[in-house]
């Protein structure tokens, strides 16, 4: 009773009360989406696929590491279940960032002002907060790995400190196994640590106490980051299938990165970008003093993201969200601390809007919310409800009715197309490891596999989408059944 009366008394727990219940209103109509969004989709029928049995990556494949899968998985691919879990996660990053910008800030305010912000951009789908992509679970493991390294400057007992540090690199790890990006929020910490503990002047580092003293400082942080991969990859040689994940997760996207940043020579582009990020790090580190650490904390995590947003080129809105933590926390800063001119705090804003109109931002924000509530009050059809997200996503739905009314439990489903959520909506998989065509099409062995499986598997249904390259195999034993909407329906003779 008498906690509870210290929270009813408390500004802070009122304010975490109340910005979570309107992050969860933002998020709320997230909940009751139709299966729309095209990754989801791929997400969903792994997971189905893991539960049905088959290895991860070697029976059914993706290229991100296993974690997303599994979560999908655990909730048996259901599109509210998943949804419910993102923005359970996202609340948790609410509350740890809260905390993280009162130990980086002095003024309540500003802490205030900065969650406000965090939770307001996380909320809408303007960045795609709505969505169950890796990002959206990555942010709250990567907030509070930002709040342990930096609780851990304050402790005085070494063992503690380290203590805390390899629990830091424990959750960066797990944040790294929704998302190999995360290890530019890993290599910002890192170097934070690093920045903070070292008080010689730069061409002492050469020394070699001093390079043992730095080893010791940053090797729990680093052990910790690697432990969670460890296991994951023991647990992959333990199945059979530890090159199956090497080639997924790492090899499988070099190509993915190449996009973009071609500049004079390939990977030029990318290359400048890491050439100036070392150039900002070192220009903090020169002036680390004078910065003070709340400063560089921010200023580093914040280049280090700007640097994962852009690290493809590609103009996937999702991306935006690894920023928004250290966006709202250098706005944070200047809100706390007067040394920062108003004109640097809107120029931080204009550079975040600048990065926005870079990607391909929500842009249909205010009539989403407009959208759910017409549909709830019943001033929208279903299927105008379903068109406002994708003009595709009826169509999926009256092709996934079909199938149902059609084929029974013992047969099997072929999608020639990229809208792998058909899967999931008729509790089918697909008879190779990959899910949508482009997959297929994109990977050595993507024709030869689904050959084999369709071989094996004699789908009775085969769905060809249009918009989608010719279709590469074999209809010799089928007949077009019918025609939805474009998708031609395929069934098997016998």
């Amino acid at each position: 009773m008498k906690i509870l009366a210290k929270l009813e008394k408390s500004l802070d727990c009122w304010f975490l009360i109340i910005i979570s219940v309107v992050f969860f209103f933002l998020r709320f109509p997230s909940l009751f989406e139709p299966n729309w969004y095209g990754d989801e989709g791929i997400y969903q029928t792994l997971g189905l696929a893991m539960n049905a049995g088959r290895l991860l990556y070697k029976g059914i494949f993706d290229n991100k590491p296993p974690l997303l899968y599994f979560l999908y998985s655990l909730v048996s691919s259901d599109e509210f279940s998943i949804r419910f879990m993102s923005l359970l996660f996202g609340i948790l990053a609410i509350i740890t960032f809260f905390y993280l910008s009162k130990k980086l800030f002095k003024n309540q305010k500003s802490s205030y002002i900065s969650t406000s912000i965090f939770a307001i951009l996380f909320g809408l789908p303007l960045i795609e907060g709505n969505i169950a992509n890796a990002e959206n679970f990555m942010l709250f493991p990567n907030i509070l790995a930002g709040l342990l390294v930096f609780k851990s400057l304050g402790q005085k007992n070494l063992s503690l400190k380290y203590k805390t540090l390899f629990l830091a690199g424990i959750v960066i790890g797990i944040s790294f196994l929704f998302k190999i990006v995360a290890l530019f929020d890993f290599a910002a910490f890192f170097g934070f640590v690093f920045f903070a503990s070292f008080t010689k002047k730069i061409l002492d580092i050469f020394k070699l106490e001093n390079i043992i003293a730095e080893i010791k400082n940053l090797l729990p942080i680093t052990i910790g980051f690697v432990s969670p991969i460890l296991l994951i990859a023991l647990i992959f040689i333990l199945n059979g299938a530890f090159s199956d994940l090497l080639k997924a997760t790492f090899f499988s996207n070099i190509d993915y990165i190449s996009y973009g940043n071609k500049f004079i020579i390939p990977q030029g582009f990318l290359i400048l970008k890491l050439v100036l990020l070392s150039v900002f790090c070192l220009f903090v580190f020169y002036k680390r003093k004078s910065f003070g650490l709340p400063f560089t904390f921010i200023s580093l995590w914040l280049a280090f993201s700007l640097f994962n947003a852009y690290f493809s080129q590609r103009p996937y809105t999702h991306y935006v969200l690894v920023l928004i933590p250290s966006f709202c926390l250098m706005i944070g800063l200047f809100a706390a601390n007067k040394n920062f001119s108003r004109i640097s705090g809107v120029l931080v804003l204009l550079s975040f809007i600048a990065v926005l109109l870079s990607f391909n931002f929500y842009v249909q924000t205010i009539f989403y919310y407009q959208n759910f509530i017409s549909f709830i009050i019943g001033a929208k059809s279903v299927t105008s409800y379903q068109n406002f997200f994708d003009k595709n996503t009826p169509r999926d739905y009256k092709i996934a009715e079909y199938i149902n009314s059609n084929i029974g439990e013992e047969n099997n489903l072929f999608i020639w197309g990229n809208n792998a959520q058909i899967y999931d909506l008729t509790n089918k998989l697909p008879p190779g490891k990959y899910t949508v065509a482009y997959h297929i099409t994109s990977y050595k062995d993507g024709l030869s596999n689904t050959q084999e499986g369709l071989d094996k598997s004699k789908p009775k249904i085969i769905v060809i989408m249009p918009n989608v390259p010719s279709f590469p195999f074999s209809l010799s034993n089928y007949y077009q059944k019918i025609n939805i909407s474009g998708a031609e329906i395929y069934e098997r003779f016998y």
